[in-house]
C-alpha cells in the first residue's frame, strides 16, 4: 500500500500525553480564574476577509513571531513569505521542542515573553484558555471549510480558539500476507490471529503497544467506548461535561473484566510487556497479523516491506469502537503585541490550501481543510485513516484530564496483569478521579 508518513514519533505516545496533561492540570491550578472573554472579531474584522497592508503595519509591532516544532517550519515558510510580501508583516518561525511548548507558552505568555502565534495539540486548549494566554478566533464562514470533527475539537466553552490543520486517529493495522479480513467484534478478531499463531505463520495475532506501568489508555479507549465507557458525559451539543466522569457504573466495571479477561491470564492480546517499541518491531518483522497503531507508523511499516490495510477498530462491545481524535491547530496569544496581525495571518492564511497542502506533505496527517483533504485522499492510507476518524471523538480538551490520567492508565495496567480485581478496582479508580476533579 503506497503511502508515506511524517518521520517524527506521534506527538500522542501516552507518557508525553500523561504527563503534559497532569502538568496543565497543575498549571491551571496556579493560573488564571477562566477564560479570556473578549473576542477577536474586531481584530480580524470580517472572518474570511483580508485587512489592508496599512491596517496591520498600524496595528502594532510589524513582526510577529510564532513558535513550531522543526517538522513544521520548513512547510510554513513559503506561507511566512507571502504573508510578508502582501501584508508587509514578517513572520518569525522560532523552532521550539513541542514537548514543552505548551507549558513554557502559559508561563511565558503574562509576561509579554511568549510568541504571538503557536501551533499545538487540539487538547492543550482547556489549559491555555483557563490560564487566559490564548485569544478566541471569530471563523464565521470558514469553520464550513474543514472537517465536523476538527472544529468540534478546537471549540471549547461556547467558542472557537483554533484554525485545525490536521486531524489523527488510530486503526487497525492488517498483514494482508497472514489474515484475509478482520471481524467486526474484538474476540473474534483475537480467535483469528491465534489461529495465525498456531499455523506457526506469527508469533502474534494482535499487537499494541503498552506501557507497563501506566498502560495506554489512548490505544485502548476504542474498545472502552464500545463497551459505553466514555470518559466524560456529553452536552446536548456535543461537547464534553467535565464533571461528570462516565467511565464508572456496570458498563465501566465490564470493560475492566474484559481487561483482565484479555490480559497474559487470558487470551494474551493485551500483554503488559508489549511496548510500543516491541509491537512496531514485531509487526514490522510479518510477526503479527494484527496492529493497532496511527498513521505515525505507516512509513516504517511500508518500508519493512509489509502488505497492509488500514481498516476499522473492531468493538469490544455493542457499539461502535470509538477512537480518539487529536486535531493539530494554530492558537494566537491574548498577549500579542500585534493581534490584528497575528489574526489575519491565522485565519487567512494558515487556513489557506497553500499552508495545509504544504504541512501535509511534510506530515503525512490528514489535513482539517476539506479541499486539502480530498487531495491528500488519493492515498489509501489517508483515505482509509480519516474514514476511520469520522467515527472518532475529540479527545477531551478539558484540564480535568490531568486527573483521568493520573489514574487510569496505571489501572488499567493492573487489571490487565491480574494484580487488582477488575470490578473494585475500576470502582475505586473512578472515585479517586472524581474527587480529584471536585478539589
Amino acid at each position: 500500500m503506497a503511502a508515506n508518513s511524517s518521520r517524527d514519533v506521534s506527538r500522542r505516545a501516552f507518557t508525553l500525553s500523561m504527563s503534559g496533561a497532569i502538568a496543565a492540570f497543575a498549571l491551571t491550578a496556579c493560573g488564571g480564574s477562566g477564560s479570556n472573554s473578549g473576542s477577536s472579531s474586531s481584530a480580524t474584522g470580517s472572518a474570511g476577509g483580508s485587512s489592508s497592508s496599512e491596517d496591520l503595519t498600524k496595528g502594532g509591532a510589524t513582526t510577529i513571531t510564532m513558535w513550531v516544532d522543526q517538522n513544521r517550519q520548513k512547510p510554513l515558510e513559503a506561507v511566512a513569505k507571502k504573508f510578508k510580501e502582501e501584508k508587509g508583516i514578517t513572520v518569525k518561525l522560532v523552532v521550539k521542542d513541542n514537548s514543552s511548548m505548551r507549558d513554557d507558552f502559559i508561563t511565558q505568555a503574562p509576561t509579554g515573553k511568549g510568541p504571538d502565534v503557536i501551533v499545538g495539540a487540539h487538547d492543550w486548549i482547556g489549559a491555555l484558555v483557563q490560564n487566559g494566554v490564548v485569544e478566541p478566533l471569530e471563523l464565521g464562514d470558514k469553520s464550513g471549510d474543514f472537517s465536523e470533527a476538527a472544529v468540534a475539537a478546537v471549540t471549547y466553552d461556547g467558542k472557537t480558539w483554533g484554525v485545525p490543520y490536521s486531524v489523527e486517529n488510530i486503526a487497525l493495522l492488517r498483514n494482508t500476507e497472514l489474515v484475509d479480513s478482520t471481524p467486526e467484534k474484538f474476540d473474534d478478531m483475537v480467535k483469528k490471529g491465534q489461529e495465525v499463531v498456531d499455523s506457526g505463520k506469527a508469533k502474534y495475532g494482535f499487537v499494541v503497544g503498552l506501557d507497563p506501568v501506566a498502560g495506554d489508555p489512548y490505544h485502548l479507549y476504542p474498545f472502552q467506548t464500545s463497551m459505553g465507557a466514555p470518559v466524560f458525559e456529553q452536552k446536548e451539543d456535543g461537547s464534553y461535561d467535565a464533571s461528570q466522569v462516565a467511565m464508572g457504573g456496570e458498563k465501566g466495571e465490564a470493560f475492566a473484566k474484559k481487561l483482565a479477561e484479555h490480559g497474559p491470564k487470558g487470551t494474551g492480546a493485551f500483554n503488559p510487556n508489549m511496548t510500543g517499541d516491541i509491537a512496531k518491531e514485531q509487526f514490522f518483522k510479518g510477526q503479527a497479523a494484527y496492529f493497532l497503531t496511527g498513521p505515525w507508523n505507516v512509513e516504517d511499516a511500508e518500508k519493512a516491506g509489509i502488505d497492509f490495510a488500514v481498516e476499522p477498530i473492531p468493538a469490544m462491545g455493542d457499539q461502535d469502537a470509538q477512537p480518539f481524535i487529536g486535531v493539530n491547530a494554530f492558537f494566537v496569544s491574548s498577549e500579542s503585541k500585534n493581534k490584528l496581525a497575528a489574526n489575519e495571518f491565522v485565519i487567512n492564511y494558515l487556513s489557506s490550501e497553500q499552508a495545509q497542502d504544504a504541512l501535509y506533505t511534510e506530515g503525512k496527517r490528514a489535513p482539517a481543510l476539506t479541499a486539502s483533504f480530498d487531495k491528500a485522499a488519493k492515498d489509501e492510507v489517508v483515505k482509509a485513516f480519516g474514514e476511520i476518524g469520522k467515527n472518532g471523538v475529540p479527545m477531551p480538551a478539558d484540564p480535568e484530564m490531568g486527573a483521568v490520567w493520573e489514574f487510569w492508565g496505571g489501572t488499567e495496567m493492573r487489571v490487565i496483569k491480574g494484580e487488582a480485581d477488575p470490578a473494585a478496582d475500576w470502582k475505586k479508580m473512578v472515585s479517586n478521579i472524581e474527587g480529584k476533579i471536585k478539589k
